[in-house]
């Protein structure tokens, strides 16, 4: 049974960012990621506002940015100088993430998210992908952050909390890879081929997400082998499990940028709804 789509209901996006220079090349990931953008006023509502859970913000417990003015971030280094100058000024929304700080709760303790109002901004996990998408940087923008150390089932089950938001107009963007191996990068690669181990598992999350077993993406590290070598580190991972989260049961669910970049990076992106 599909899930009815309000006026202001949004789709839930699970987006693979892969290497930052996608969003200044002219590559088919960020081609779609504009073709995306384009949809928003059409088959879904302008959002009016975007929560992104990139897989770049580690902290101690989970925190939401407050400041007005977030800044953009450029976390990476080694490359040209026109990605450092990619800038984002998207707007915060103080008021509305000082209010969910509250409403929402660390899932192993119940007591209100963090509230950073001065360290964090926007990383490249979130603008490269955002600004493709809408390059006006007039929507809002709040970054969740990833308690790294905490178990998977916690992230899974913070998104649960966020479902409610999107019939309020929120548009919620996890930004990571469902593959992401940095030690075993082959520059020579061409964008359709990749490791064994890199497809299987990146196929064993796409078999998980369309038969809707959301829930089974939590034991991903039970795949043995091909999750280690497809997560050395898992921070790129957890984004998808906040998507799996929000997600209902029965909506529709699709595929796109299903290709690897560097054999060792997935770029399957998921909408949900």
């Amino acid at each position: 049974m599909s899930t009815v789509i309000t006026p202001t209901r949004q789709p839930v996006l699970f987006l693979g960012h892969g290497s930052p220079m996608n969003a200044i090349e002219d590559s088919s990931y960020r081609r779609a990621w504009q073709n995306l953008g384009a949809q928003f006023g059409l088959r879904w509502a302008k959002p009016k506002l975007i929560l992104c859970i990139s897989a770049h913000w580690i902290t101690q417990g989970w925190w939401l940015t407050g400041m007005d003015k977030p800044k953009t971030i450029h976390d990476f280094g080694g490359f040209p100088q026109e990605l450092f100058e990619q800038q984002y000024p998207a707007p915060g929304a103080p008021e509305w993430a000082a209010q969910a700080a509250k409403q929402l709760s660390q899932p192993y303790n119940g007591e209100p998210l963090g509230l950073d109002l001065t360290e964090w901004g926007l990383d490249h996990g979130a603008w490269s992908v955002l600004k493709p998408m809408f390059p006006a940087a007039d929507i809002p923008v709040v970054q969740l952050s990833i308690d790294y150390h905490r178990p998977a089932a916690e992230h899974y089950a913070l998104g649960q909390q966020l479902h409610t938001l999107r019939d309020q107009g929120v548009l919620i963007v996890a930004s990571g890879n469902t593959v992401h191996n940095l030690r075993t990068m082959n520059r020579s690669a061409p964008d359709n081929q990749a490791y064994d181990w890199a497809i299987a598992f990146d196929q064993w999350v796409a078999s998980q997400i369309t038969s809707g077993h959301n829930e089974a993406l939590v034991d991903f590290q039970a795949q043995g082998v091909i999750a280690k070598m497809s997560h050395p580190s898992y921070d790129h991972f957890l984004p998808l499990l906040y998507a799996a989260g929000v997600a209902e049961a029965g909506e529709p669910v699709e595929f796109f940028n299903e290709g690897y970049q560097l054999a060792s990076i997935a770029m399957r992106s998921v909408i949900w709804g």
